[in-house]
């Protein structure tokens, strides 16, 4: 190959690095994406059906469900705001909202590219209120507002050595095995749905956006304090890795990220948004009380 051509070939390559690299909403961190938005989400779609199949919601008139519905409704409408007024709207281009609570003994809860969002039932007694459910909620619907599964999925593919916007768009319009390996690996399909083996990059980014919407939801963020607090009380005895071996962040440092994020936080805070349910404690999950389970919040 000539090297002109090579230059070519370079220059081709980081212009389309260029593109493809974006700011995150609120933290400005740059990062890179090459899948399309409407993939991430078409995938997203599908595997929430099929959990959804093996995994029926409780009933709409359910204290649990009704809660999940309320305070993702109100996470919901403070994540459009701020993203029609900071010019991030297409962010959630193709989004179908939808929030729901399923009956299980696990302390867990997700949100799919495309704004499929479930919480399990374990995690009530564990998040308490409505403002306690909201750090949780808020926490996993940043995650995709900041598309860091679609950042993960563009690392796998530059790992396989498809590391351009065309290939990886050729391999997804083919629905190659690659690519549904790809995404199964990085939302856990097939094991358990949604933990997703973020950096600690991406949880202390998610924590900040996280206490962002819950405060224009109405949601007291210092709860978000108090909720992290108790989650390392009732980690005390436990042995865990230290924080360089690990890919969350340490219980104290997650902590004081988010104290350092308060200020910023609280200047969106309005506590009528939230209206007259900040205080409901449902905790009502499967067979939970009495017990502390461990919280699987998409480490």
């Amino acid at each position: 190959m000539k090297p002109t051509k090579k230059r070519m070939i370079t220059l081709l390559l980081a212009s389309m690095v260029l593109i493809a690299c974006q700011k995150v909403p609120i933290t400005g961190r740059k990062q890179m994406t090459l899948i399309p938005n409407s993939e991430m989400n078409a995938l997203g779609f599908s595997s929430y059906a099929e959990f959804l199949k093996e995994n029926p919601p409780m009933p709409a008139n359910s204290p649990q469900s009704l809660q999940v519905k309320n305070v993702g409704a109100k996470l919901q409408n403070a994540v459009v705001t701020y993203l029609s007024e900071h010019g991030y709207s297409k962010q959630i281009e193709g989004y179908q909202w939808e929030f729901n609570a399923v009956d299980s003994k696990e302390a867990n809860a997700w949100c799919m590219p495309g704004g499929k969002v479930v919480v399990y039932t374990g995690l009530l007694p564990i998040t308490k209120d409505d403002a306690g459910l909201a750090v949780v909620m808020g926490h996993e619907i940043a995650h995709a507002i900041a598309k860091h599964g679609n950042e993960r999925m563009t690392q796998q593919y530059a790992a396989q050595g498809v590391a351009t916007a065309a290939s990886i768009g050729l391999a997804m319009s083919n629905q190659t095995q690659m690519t549904q390996d790809i995404f199964n690996q990085a939302f856990g399909v097939g094991s358990q749905l949604g933990i997703l083996k973020y950096s600690r990059t991406h949880e202390l980014e998610a924590d900040k956006l996280g206490i962002i919407f819950m405060a224009m939801a109405g949601f007291d963020p210092n709860r978000a304090v108090s909720f992290w607090q108790d989650m390392a009380k009732a980690s005390e005895g436990n042995q865990k890795p230290p924080e360089f071996m690990s890919t969350h962040p340490s219980d104290d440092r997650r902590i004081a990220e988010i104290q350092k994020a308060l200020p910023e936080a609280l200047k969106y805070y309005n506590p009528s948004s939230a209206g007259s349910n900040t205080g409901t404690k449902t905790g009502t999950g499967s067979g939970n009380q009495g017990t502390t389970p461990v919280i699987k919040i998409k480490k």
